[in-house]
């Protein structure tokens, strides 16, 4: 009899924790993808605007949300380009479903994004900027300063078991987060 409502609030436990994950494990719930995954998702051209601009690869990361989507971002490199391109955009996401950055809600598809940073020695945040792949802005946002940051990257993403996950663009982030 013990073992039986041993096994039974076992498998209401699961069947809890199964139904709310991010509530269980926390809202950064992404996984970092690396490997042969990572290597044949990213590409080596970033179509934006009809330019086929390169990706670095180097500065790319690969997630996968709770649902199994992935979700790719990437810099890409610009010069060479207008200045309207430069200006505009710095880097790539490509999402295969619904996921959030800086609280603007993105559904399937690829879109480019740009930072707007102040003056080097200010301490004021930068401005984040997303763009479909035809160069309209579908959304912009306050782009955190992390002055506490060691050694900052190009661009990373920072998992915190319990937090938001976090885009870094050198010393500035954006929240990122699966709907």
């Amino acid at each position: 009899m013990r073992k039986t409502r041993a096994i039974a609030g076992l498998a209401l436990i699961g069947v809890a924790l199964c139904a709310c994950p991010e509530q269980a494990f926390g809202q950064s719930a992404f996984v970092q993808v690396s490997g042969k995954e990572f290597d044949s998702a990213v590409p080596k051209d970033f179509y934006l605007e009809g330019n086929a601009i390169p990706t670095e690869k180097r500065n790319a990361v690969l997630l996968k949300t709770p649902a199994g989507a992935r979700l790719l971002l990437a810099l890409i490199d610009t010069s060479g380009y207008s200045s309207q391109i430069k200006k505009k955009y710095i880097g790539m996401v490509i999402a295969e479903g619904a996921v959030s950055v800086c609280g603007v809600q993105l559904g399937v598809g690829s879109y480019g994004f740009g930072l707007d940073r102040p003056a080097p020695d200010s301490s004021e945040g930068a401005r984040f900027f997303l763009y479909d792949q035809a160069g309209e802005k579908v959304g912009d946002c306050a782009a955190v300063r992390d002055a506490q940051i060691k050694l900052p990257r190009p661009l990373q993403v920072v998992l915190s078991k319990g937090e938001p996950a976090r885009l870094y663009l050198g010393r500035y982030w954006v929240e990122l987060a699966a709907r």
